[in-house]
């Protein structure tokens, strides 16, 4: 297994009459697997259900379906552990192969609503027994609640997930119904490397597990790194420079480690790339053509249990010009409108809080016709109607609060 790389400038071109300018690189990252390579490595799965009370009916038995499914999907060789949470949290199925898939599905069919929610507690016990199974496997965790978290602690369930990828597990979640902590699930999954998925109706809920399910059997690669070498001349803009922006958007941390900056990134998908924008100042420069920095990955195979490998490095490269001449590469102004699209919704969201709906509704706007400029109609519909809602005066719905953010980060199913 290898590592996919590309990297371009938004445009390599630069004035040499200015004394700085602006540009964004965009990072492409993937996993190849190699013709002498039949299978990548085995699944260390573990899903952390919610089973409270407000779960009672067909919340719970849609759900109990769709984890059954997905303990019909995995191989033998595969490791499933299980964890149930209220008030409180229980290990159901400890870490074990998926062999018995009889014994399995029969302890998460006996699963009954009942208690609170204490979100934190199953997340602590969901990363103990994926650490068990974890060795020379993909570890994810699944997190599924439809509450708030009022038995727990929201800034633990945060330490918690930002544990998670320092044992190579990633940690993706499950807001089901419309009164979960939208804020506090995308941060669990930003944070724990993972996505976040919507379940609006519980017939949904076997969809969305199994279009997770489906994206983590296409990791390759564990434990990546982007690393990024810039000459001096260039500088990371100050205020959140670095981003993914697809498959899903997300701000991205960056610490220097001389001589790189390195962002963790968590998984390399298979036929899906990672879509890295870094924003930075080139100062003035001479004439001519110039290598800027160079881009690489370090990363661990768990098919062959080997860690910190690194890619090729891919030079980066700018021609400063007396007679500027733009030369605007698409690809790369696409994914600062994909940004772009991301941060106008946060806008208006921190707007709607402060109680300006007009400021909102207009950043809604301005995010819609920014998703149609991408070519992203269903994003522009929900935007559009969240933006038309507020300039009617009507409260956004819970569910529309959640579609506009979802609409905005990344593809809603509707």
């Amino acid at each position: 297994m290898k590592v996919i790389l590309q990297a371009k400038l938004s445009d390599p071109h630069l004035d040499s009459n200015l004394a700085s300018s602006q540009r964004q690189v965009e990072i492409s990252i993937a996993a190849e697997q190699g013709q002498e390579q039949v299978n990548s490595a085995p699944l260390n799965l573990c899903l952390v259900l919610d089973h409270s009370g407000s779960m009672s009916g067909r919340p719970i038995e849609t759900v109990k379906e769709a984890a059954m499914k997905l303990v019909d999907k995995l191989s033998p060789n595969d490791r499933i552990s299980v964890i149930a949470f209220d008030h409180q949290a229980k290990v159901i199925v400890p870490n074990q192969t998926a062999a018995n898939v009889t014994s399995i599905k029969e302890k998460i069919h006996q699963l009954k609503p009942a208690g609170g929610t204490a979100i934190d507690e199953g997340m602590k016990l969901g990363l103990e027994e994926s650490a068990l199974g974890k060795k020379e496997r993909i570890s994810q965790l699944f997190l599924l609640t439809d509450g708030e978290n009022e038995h727990g602690d929201n800034q633990r369930c945060l330490k918690i997930a930002q544990l998670a990828p320092e044992y190579n597990i990633t940690l993706n979640t499950l807001g089901f119904g419309a009164h979960w902590n939208q804020d506090i699930l995308e941060k669990i999954a930003d944070l724990g490397g993972g996505s976040l998925s919507y379940i609006e109706k519980p017939e949904q809920a076997v969809a969305q597990f199994t279009k997770l399910f489906t994206r983590i059997q296409s990791v390759g690669l564990t434990n990546a790194h982007l690393l990024l070498e810039f000459i001096p001349e260039i500088r990371l803009a100050e205020l959140k420079p670095i981003a993914q922006v697809a498959p899903e958007t997300v701000e991205l941390v960056h610490t220097f480690e001389q001589p790189n900056w390195s962002v963790r990134l968590g998984d390399l998908m298979m036929g899906t790339s990672r879509q890295i924008l870094v924003n930075i100042y080139v100062s003035k420069l001479a004439p001519g053509l110039h290598q800027a920095g160079t881009v690489y990955v370090r990363y661990d195979d768990p098919a062959t249990g080997e860690v910190g490998l690194l890619s090729e490095k891919i030079p980066l490269e700018l021609e400063v010009q007396n007679t500027y001449k733009a030369e605007p590469d698409p690809q790369v102004q696409k994914s600062i409108l994909t940004l772009a699209k991301y941060r106008q919704t946060q806008l208006a969201e921190t707007k709607l809080q402060q109680g300006d709906r007009v400021g909102a509704a207009t950043l809604l706007k301005t995010a819609a016709k920014t998703a149609l400029q991408l070519g992203d109609e269903k994003a522009a519909t929900v935007l559009q109607s969240s933006a038309t809602r507020l300039q009617a005066g009507d409260e956004l719905t819970e569910e529309d609060r959640k579609k506009t953010r979802i609409a905005s980060k990344t593809t809603l199913d509707i």
